[in-house]
């Protein structure tokens, strides 16, 4: 129980990863953290897709969540990791975006045991499912009829932050 709180205390949103790739181990690690995530009425209907770090699909979908905005980024939005992890599910299930919400914390705290950095993502959300929606699912493997929810960058810590704090006092009430 310890180990899991000290990940709790420890893990920061790692924006800084080395070259150093992923070992086998560490990324079947991260798929099962994520795979035994609860899911509502246990539908286990969230569905990983693991992408190399260096795969050109993700400067396009930077490239279509960047667009009309006037926008650049100074790195790529996952930071230069060398794994992304995409979490889709059903769209017809109300409550996917939970469960998937749910595999992802479970991926973050897993990496964050293992020693990894992470950095939860949610911006390429609306270019995930906007107007190339088919077309990225489609080159993503995203099963028929999912969706993408999140995702998560993993890699090795090339920088280091102290954890967010938090006030009790403000954000939590007791009746």
């Amino acid at each position: 129980m310890g180990d899991i709180l000290q990940a709790m205390k420890e893990r920061f949103s790692t924006r800084g990863y080395t070259d150093e790739k992923l070992t086998d181990e560490e990324l079947n690690t991260l798929i099962h953290a994520g795979l035994q995530a609860p899911t509502a009425t246990n539908r286990q209907e969230i569905h990983i897709t693991v992408v190399k770090g260096d795969n050109p699909i993700l400067k396009e979908i930077e490239e279509e969540m960047l667009k009309g905005t006037g926008r650049t980024l100074p790195q790529s939005f996952y930071y230069g990791a060398p794994v992304l992890m995409l979490l889709s599910g059903e769209k017809a299930f109300g409550w996917s975006a939970v469960d998937a919400g749910i595999a992802v914390e479970n991926i973050a705290l897993a990496a964050e045991a293992l020693g990894l950095g992470n950095l939860i993502i949610g911006c390429i959300k609306k270019a995930m499912n906007g107007e190339r929606q088919a077309e990225f699912a489609s080159r993503l493997g995203i099963p028929e009829g999912y969706q993408f929810e999140i995702a998560i960058a993993v890699g090795h810590k090339a920088t280091s932050k102290v954890p967010h704090e938090y006030s009790i006092e403000k954000n939590v009430n007791f009746i």
